[in-house]
């Protein structure tokens, strides 16, 4: 098919071939590259996060329980400024105040929880009964849909590690009276040493950072696709000029010598090799002309 084409016809299938494999192959590598670098903040987000949340539990334990935990047993109502993760929990729902961090959310997923705030929904179920079934699984990341976008999330497991745990967690005969006065007795028991209860899980918005890459790419690709047009409009105005033009003029001149009009001569305005075939056409004509003279002379 392309033998019928002109020659600027086919430098322009030949270079929008390679133009469209070249933009695919690019296009695809820079939305990978894209992809990964928004993965990663998203992860460095959450990450950072998660362990502010961390630090949070950390300074409950260490420095507000010991200090009101004395108070659990005359107090008439439970104090859930001595559980870590509740600590946890409002700090982050103060720090959601912000616009920025509406739909930044941090929660203690917990199967049997003593507050059913807590209570895991079936997403979390499922994270938890993987790291259930999983003793060496430490963490599971991915993401979720929620009616703000889709969300990043770090999941790590609960682990019950330390006995002073489960005095509010092992019976209701040997919880706080005034936990039981609180939340009852019907909630948050039978945990036990060494148990994973439930799941700590951080999820942050990812659609924003995800979307901004894609458009990222697609601006990408838009530069990509301006620049080689722009290209190939330079390229066609150069191989008319410099090519296509000299050789028209020389197939004329061709077929005018060949009707006999011996006095028509190819122009040779360069040195490069359409000047050199210019040059070798008037050497041949210069010949037909002299073979010609000599068939007259009867020689």
């Amino acid at each position: 098919m392309l033998k019928n084409f002109k020659l600027s016809r086919k430098f322009n299938i030949l270079l929008l071939s390679i133009f469209l494999g070249a933009v695919l192959l690019s296009g695809i590598a820079f939305s990978a590259i894209l992809n990964r670098n928004a993965e990663k903040e998203v992860t460095a987000k959450a990450n950072l996060l998660l362990q502010t949340m961390l630090s949070v539990r950390q300074y409950t334990q260490t420095e507000v329980n010991p200090q009101l935990a004395p108070r659990l047993e005359t107090e008439k109502e439970f104090l859930p400024q001595t559980v870590p993760g509740y600590s946890a929990r409002q700090v982050m729902e103060d720090i959601r105040k912000n616009p920025q961090y509406t739909d930044f959310f941090y929660k203690e997923a917990t199967l049997n929880p003593t507050n059913l705030r807590d209570k895991t929904d079936p997403f979390e179920e499922g994270l938890v009964n993987q790291f259930r079934n999983d003793s060496n699984l430490k963490e599971l990341t991915g993401y979720r849909s929620s009616p703000a976008g889709d969300l990043f999330y770090i999941a790590r497991p609960i682990t019950i590690k330390k006995e002073t745990c489960l005095r509010c967690h092992s019976t209701p005969e040997a919880a706080p009276k005034s936990q039981l006065a609180t939340y009852g007795s019907n909630n948050g028991f039978g945990w036990k040493l060494n148990e994973i209860v439930g799941a700590q899980v951080i999820s942050v918005p990812a659609s924003g950072i995800i979307d901004n890459a894609r458009k990222a790419t697609l601006l990408f690709m838009g530069i990509v696709v301006a620049a080689f047009a722009l290209a190939m409009l330079v390229i066609n105005w150069l191989l008319k000029q410099t090519v296509v033009r000299p050789l028209n003029r020389m197939a004329k001149v061709a077929n005018e010598v060949s009707m006999g009009d011996m006095d028509a001569n190819f122009e040779q305005t360069s040195k490069d090799e359409i000047g050199n075939l210019a040059e070798a056409f008037n050497r041949m004509k210069t010949s037909l002309v002299m073979a010609m003279n000599m068939l007259g002379r009867g020689e």
